[in-house]
C-alpha cells in the first residue's frame, strides 16, 4: 500500500467491459512526507477521489477486492482518501 496524490483523469472509448462505470485515475506516489517518489500510476478509483486529493492506494490481486462481487480487471485502486497525516520521524531515528 501507499500513499499518492490524485493528478489527473484517463479517458477511455475502448477498455474492458468489466471497467465499464468505474473511473481511472492517475496518481503519483508520495512519501510519508509528501515527496514524490516513483513513477505516475494508472489506478480504479473505488471512493470517489477528486483532483490534488490526497490517497491511499493498494496493488496486486487485493486492488480488486473493493469492487467485489465484481472482478474488476485491476492492477492498482484508490481504497481510501487521507483527511490528515501526521508523521513522527524522530521515533524511528538511531543515535
Amino acid at each position: 500500500m501507499f500513499l499518492a496524490r490524485v493528478i489527473g483523469r484517463v479517458w477511455s472509448t475502448a477498455k474492458d467491459p468489466k471497467l465499464e462505470g468505474h473511473r481511472l485515475l492517475i496518481v503519483q506516489p508520495l512519501t510519508p512526507e509528501g515527496k514524490q517518489t516513483g513513477k505516475r500510476i494508472v489506478v480504479a478509483d473505488s471512493v470517489g477521489a477528486g483532483a490534488g486529493e490526497l490517497v491511499y492506494c493498494c496493488r496486486g490481486r487485493e486492488s480488486s477486492f473493493p469492487f467485489l462481487p465484481q472482478e474488476v480487471p485491476t492492477d492498482a485502486t484508490i481504497v481510501g482518501i487521507v483527511d490528515e497525516l501526521h508523521v513522527d520521524r524522530t521515533k524511528n531515528e538511531r543515535c
